[in-house]
């Protein structure tokens, strides 16, 4: 059986966090997701967001608040194009996630 985490970014502040906690999870061989949203997008410009592009976590992003800061046409390392989505994808994460936390 699978363990699997979602996790709920909304927040500018916890880069750092978001880091060590996908790392630790996968660390356990726990499948990670990430979906980012209101100014939590805002971390997409940050250059240590790369770090989570080289984890194995499925990262994806809420495009309206993508684009209500005016990151639209930034692509942002590590969201493929199907990773910018609506907040159909967080509903998703919740039924799909054994555990889910909000950051």
């Amino acid at each position: 059986m699978s363990r699997s985490l979602g996790i709920f970014v909304c927040s500018q502040e916890y880069l750092d966090h978001v880091i060590g906690i996908v790392r630790a999870a996968e660390e356990q061989g726990i499948e990670v997701q990430v979906f980012f949203t209101h100014t939590g997008v805002l971390l997409t410009q940050d250059p240590r967001f790369r770090e989570l592009s080289q984890t194995r976590a499925q990262l994806s992003l809420c495009n309206v608040g993508y684009e209500s800061h005016g990151l639209k046409g930034k692509p942002a390392p590590g969201i493929p194009d199907t990773g910018y989505a609506t907040q159909a994808r967080n509903g998703g994460m919740i039924e799909e996630c054994d555990r889910y936390i909000v950051l």
